[in-house]
C-alpha cells in the first residue's frame, strides 16, 4: 500500500455496505482502507490510524461466534466511530449492554437530535429530526460507563452516543446510505471534526506517491504489462510509463474475440496518442482453435485464461530478463479476497489467474487501493482522453463469454454485427454515460419468424443493459421503448441470420452482467 499521511482504518463486521463508508470517506478527500474484524493489533496500530471505524454487521454481539475485534482497540488514544453493530460493540465492550429489541428497526427511522456538536456539529438548534436509515434487531440497553446520548429514534433511545470524555463516538443508523439524508453530514464531522483530518488525498497527491513507490521498487529493472485497451490496464500502462519512462513495454494480444474494429481502433490509439513501447501479437486462429467444440461456460474461460498466459510468456521471453508484471487489480478486488463477508472470501483477486506463479514475476498493483470511478478521475489527471477512461467495461474473455455455446467464425461474425448496432443506439441517444455497460448476447437457440411471408428459423440475440456503480450489484436499465424498438429493428433487418431481440431485465444478484 502506498503511504498515506492520514487514514481512517474502517473494521469490517460483514456489513454489505461497508465499502460505501470507503467510498463517502473518500469522497471528502482523506485516504481510507478497509480490514477484516480480525486484523491483529499491532497491525493496525502500524499503520498510525488517524480515526478508527466499526462497521455493521448482520451478526448478534451476545452470539457465541459473534465477530469481536480487539477491545484493546479503545485504549489507543485514538478517536472511534461505531456504526450499528459496531456502537453496540462499542457498547459490550467498554461495560454496556446490548438486547435482542421488542421491535425491530429496518428502513426510514426518525431521528431526534439532542446534541448539536460533535457528530452533529451544524445540524440545526436541538431538538431537531432528520430522516436516517436503521438495518438492526438487537439494541442498546444500558449504556457503557462514560457515554451519554445525543439522539433518539421511536425504538433506540440511544440512536446515538458519545464518551464525555474520550474521543468515542457511536450511531445505530448507517450514515454511508443515501437513505440516511444527514449522513455525509455526520461522516465529515468524524473526520475532520473529532479526528482532525484535512482533505489533502489528491489524484495528483496520489500521483507523486504511487510513482515514486514504483520507482523505488523497479529500479532500472524491465516491466510487462498486459494492455487490453480497457480502463484498467490503460491507467496502469500511463502510470508506470510516467515513472519510469521505456522500462515498460506493454503487450496486446488480439485474441479475435474482440468487437468490431475495436484492436485497429486501440493500437492506432496508443501508437498515435503514446510514446509506449507497444508489442501488438495477433492470435486470432490461435484462439479460435483452443475453442473449437467448447461450449461450457467455465471451460471457455480457462481456455482463453491460459491461451492469453502461454502466448504472454513467449513473448516476455523475447524481452530477455524482465522481472515485473504489472496489472490492474482494483480495491473491490482486494476487499472480497480477505475481508469478512460470513465465512469465506467472494473470490480470489489475480486479474491474470496463474501468470504471475507461472512466470516468476513479482507483481506491480498501482491501482489495488482505488475503486473504479477513482480509477477513471486519475485517468484524467494523468492526460489520457475522455474516450480512452469512459470506456464501458468490456469482459477480458471478451465476445467468447457473449456467445452462448460454441465460439465459431461464423457465429462472432453474427455478434459483432450486433453489437456494433447497440453500441450505435446508445451512443445516438446520449445513453452511452449514463448506464454502465450495454452489450448484445447471442443465444445458442433458433426460433420461428416471418420475413417476406416466408418462414425463418434463425438466431435470437439478448439486449443487456445496467446500471451500477462499481459492477458489485447491478440493475437493468430503464431504457426508453423507443431506443429499444430502434435497436431491435435495425437488428433484424441488418444482421442476417436474427429473427428476434429479447432484453434482459433481470439484476445482480441473484444474476450477474455477463451470461457467462
Amino acid at each position: 500500500m502506498t503511504s498515506h499521511s492520514e487514514k481512517i482504518i474502517i473494521l469490517d463486521f460483514g456489513s454489505q455496505t461497508t465499502q460505501l463508508i470507503a467510498r463517502r470517506i473518500r469522497e471528502q478527500k482523506v485516504y481510507s482502507e478497509i480490514h477484516p474484524y480480525t486484523l491483529p493489533l499491532d497491525e493496525l496500530k502500524a499503520m498510525h490510524p488517524t480515526g478508527i471505524i466499526l462497521s455493521g454487521g448482520p451478526a448478534s454481539v451476545y452470539d457465541e461466534d459473534a465477530p469481536i475485534s480487539d477491545p484493546q482497540i479503545f485504549e489507543m488514544g485514538v478517536p472511534v466511530l461505531g456504526i450499528c453493530y459496531g456502537a453496540q460493540l462499542m457498547m459490550v465492550q467498554n461495560g454496556g449492554r446490548v438486547e435482542k429489541a421488542e421491535k425491530r428497526e429496518f428502513g426510514k427511522a426518525d431521528l431526534t437530535i439532542d446534541y448539536t456538536a460533535g457528530l452533529f456539529a451544524g445540524m440545526e438548534t436541538a431538538p431537531s429530526h432528520y430522516q436516517v436509515w436503521m438495518s438492526h434487531g438487537d439494541r442498546i440497553e444500558d449504556l457503557a460507563p462514560g457515554f451519554t446520548v445525543t439522539a433518539t429514534s421511536d425504538h433506540s433511545p440511544y440512536a446515538a452516543l458519545r464518551h464525555k470524555e474520550k474521543p468515542f463516538v457511536a450511531v445505530q443508523f448507517h450514515p454511508e446510505v443515501a437513505h440516511t439524508l444527514i449522513g455525509n453530514d455526520v461522516l465529515r464531522n468524524f473526520i475532520f471534526g473529532v479526528c482532525g483530518c484535512k482533505p489533502e488525498w489528491t489524484m495528483h497527491s496520489f500521483i507523486d506517491a504511487t510513482v515514486k513507490e514504483i520507482q523505488d521498487k523497479v529500479g532500472k529493472e524491465k516491466v510487462i504489462c498486459a494492455l487490453s485497451g480497457g480502463v484498467d490496464s490503460s491507467v496502469v500502462a500511463a502510470l508506470i510509463h510516467k515513472a519510469i519512462g521505456d522500462q515498460l513495454t506493454c503487450i496486446y494480444v488480439n485474441n479475435g474475440l474482440m468487437r468490431s474494429g475495436e484492436s485497429e481502433s486501440i493500437l492506432n490509439f496508443f501508437n498515435q496518442k503514446t510514446s509506449l513501447q507497444l508489442i501488438d501479437v495477433n492470435a486470432e486462429s490461435f484462439f479460435l482453435e483452443k475453442l473449437h467444440g467448447i461450449s461450457d461456460p467455465e471451460e471457455k474461460r480457462k481456455r482463453i485464461g491460459f491461451g492469453f498466459i502461454e502466448i504472454f510468456e513467449q513473448e516476455a521471453k523475447k524481452l530477455g530478463d524482465v522481472k515485473f508484471l504489472a496489472q490492474g487489480t482494483l480495491y473491490p478486488d482486494v476487499i472480497e479476497s480477505v475481508v469478512f463477508r460470513g465465512k469465506a472470501p467472494i473470490k480470489s483477486h489475480h486479474n491474470v489467474g496463474g501468470l504471475p506463479e507461472r512466470m516468476h514475476l513479482d507483481l506491480i498493483e498501482p491501482l489495488r487501493e482505488l475503486f473504479k470511478d477513482e480509477v477513471r478521475e486519475l485517468g484524467l489527471e494523468l492526460g489520457l482522453p475522455e474516450q480512452a477512461i469512459y470506456r464501458q467495461p468490456f469482459p477480458g474473455p471478451g465476445l467468447g463469454i457473449r456467445i452462448m455455446g460454441e465460439v465459431t467464425e461464423e457465429r462472432l461474425h453474427v455478434l459483432r454485427q450486433a453489437d456494433v448496432i447497440v453500441l450505435e443506439e446508445i451512443r445516438n441517444a446520449g445513453w452511452y454515460r449514463k448506464v454502465w455497460q450495454s452489450f448484445a448476447v447471442l443465444l445458442p437457440i433458433q426460433t420461428v419468424g416471418v420475413m417476406g411471408d416466408g418462414r425463418t428459423y434463425e438466431h435470437v440475440i439478448a439486449l443487456r443493459c445496467v446500471d451500477s456503480i462499481d459492477a458489485m450489484t447491478a440493475d437493468w436499465s430503464r431504457l426508453p421503448y423507443d431506443i429499444l424498438g430502434r435497436i431491435s429493428n435495425r437488428i433484424i433487418n441488418e444482421v442476417r441470420g436474427v429473427n428476434r431481440v429479447v432484453y434482459d431485465i433481470s439484476s445482480k444478484p441473484p444474476a450477474t452482467i455477463e451470461w457467462e
